[in-house]
């Protein structure tokens, strides 16, 4: 059972010989072995009411108490009302539409501001790292659209679950370059360019795994806008996967060819949908985010000068 931000449990006949961590990892609230491991590793489970190592087999009767820390909403990070649009919510979750230019969570350079800062100044926020409280995953400042995160630290470790095991559906809106086909698959793996250390690349070695879904959607003169579906998530996937197939993002400043142009000020990409069944309820949700004013003028804006109308 749950007290507070501790976990009390006797072990049964059947886990009687199993390791610690394995018994603990499967319970009610924690629900994954790392976690189990971590908390062995701070010293915060006893076993009889003394720390034992994540190896320890227990026996039948063994009483297990895990403390947790305290969540991470709480601690240290400035609220801010920031006002940003709250797409679904409740006591679990909530589904928001981050808009472009704002950071997700705090960094060098972005120490107020950024989706963190509003979170936990509406009180919302689960998970083990305090500068990212209740994030499960994160977009780039000028990347606009749907953004999950966790109210609370069961949820946060569900989610992040699910989307490892990609049961999180995650599918952007890209203008592109190029006559792109009607389908495309990129498996590459990414990592830090080894030449350029501050963007991301597809890499030959030590690189991880990264797997990216492309349809063509319409063909705009010599732009294309297409839908990007993720099944990994790694940082600048969506965009890196674009140049490697030879079609960057219009208006990306760091992967892409020169400023925007058509009125854009950013790169024209957008998280416009965001489905999965609710971590505690098993609810199907599925939620859909219309594309920003600036890249609706941008989209009519190419149309007029492909000669396709307004």
């Amino acid at each position: 059972m749950t007290d507070g931000r501790t976990i009390r449990l006797v072990v049964s006949a059947a886990d009687g010989g199993r390791r610690l961590d394995a018994v603990l990892g499967a319970a009610e609230g924690i629900e994954s072995r790392a976690e189990a491991q971590r908390l062995t590793e701070r010293s915060a489970v006893l076993v009889n009411g003394v720390a034992v190592p994540k190896r320890h087999p227990v026996a039948p009767g063994d009483v297990i108490e895990a403390h947790l820390p305290a969540t991470a909403a709480a601690t240290g990070i400035a609220p801010e009302a920031l006002g940003v649009p709250i797409v679904f919510s409740d006591d679990h979750l909530v589904v928001i539409d981050k808009p472009a230019g704002m950071v997700t969570h705090p960094s060098r350079g972005h120490s107020t501001g950024t989706v963190v800062h509003a979170l936990v100044g509406a009180g919302i926020g689960g998970g083990d790292d305090p500068e990212r409280p209740g994030i499960v995953h994160r977009l780039d400042r000028d990347t606009s659209g749907l953004l999950l995160v966790a109210r609370d630290d069961l949820t946060h470790r569900r989610l992040g679950r699910m989307m490892r095991e990609r049961r999180i559906e995650r599918r952007y809106l890209a203008l592109v370059y190029g006559d792109f086909p009607p389908a495309l698959t990129v498996d590459r793996p990414i990592g830090r360019d080894p030449r350029r250390r501050t963007r991301q690349a597809v890499v030959p070695v030590g690189g991880r795994e990264a797997v990216t879904h492309f349809r063509r959607l319409e063909q705009v003169g010599p732009l294309v806008l297409v839908e990007a579906r993720l099944e990994t998530g790694r940082t600048h996937q969506v965009r890196v996967h674009l140049e490697c197939a030879g079609h960057p993002v219009f208006g990306d400043p760091v992967y892409g060819r020169g400023r925007p142009a058509h009125g854009l000020e950013r790169q024209f990409l957008h998280a416009y949908r965001l489905a999965f069944d609710h971590p505690v309820t098993g609810e199907a949700l599925g939620f859909e985010s219309a594309l920003p004013a600036d890249l609706q003028g941008a989209l009519a804006d190419a149309r007029v000068r492909a000669g396709g109308g307004g």
